[in-house]
Parts: C-alpha cells; sequence; structure tokens
C-alpha cells in the first residue's frame, strides 16, 4: 500500500483546494435550504441533511435537482 508523501501532497493542492471550496459552498447552501424550508418533494428534512452531508458534492446537487420543493 503506497502512502501519500507531502510532496505529493502539496503537487496536486492547488487542484484539490478549490474543488473543496465549491463543496464546501455547496454543502452550507443546501444545509441553510434544507432546515429553513419544510417542504420537499421527497423525503423528510433529517433524509435530506444526512444526504447533503455524506455524499459531499453529490448530496446538495440532489437535493437541488430533486428534493426542493416548492417555495
Amino acid at each position: 500500500m503506497n502512502a501519500v508523501t507531502l510532496d505529493q501532497l502539496q503537487e496536486y493542492l492547488p487542484f484539490l483546494i478549490p474543488i473543496i471550496l465549491v463543496e464546501m459552498a455547496l454543502m452550507i447552501t443546501a444545509l441553510v435550504h434544507v432546515l429553513r424550508h419544510k417542504n420537499y418533494r421527497f423525503g423528510n428534512r433529517i433524509l435530506w441533511v444526512v444526504l447533503v452531508v455524506c455524499l459531499q458534492i453529490v448530496g446538495p446537487i440532489v437535493y437541488f435537482t430533486i428534493g426542493r420543493g416548492e417555495e
């Protein structure tokens, strides 16, 4: 099993930081929306919070495309 060295991490860091920032912004936006609204097309608040947090970038995208209810 290969361990990631510090040099390898520093090499990929310029690519990882923007991805991490986008993922965090998307997750926070989705969580705020989930916690402020009570209407969802599918599921309930607990389900969406778990999906948004655990599925990283996919969870918020799924929430905004199919889970978000009518305003």
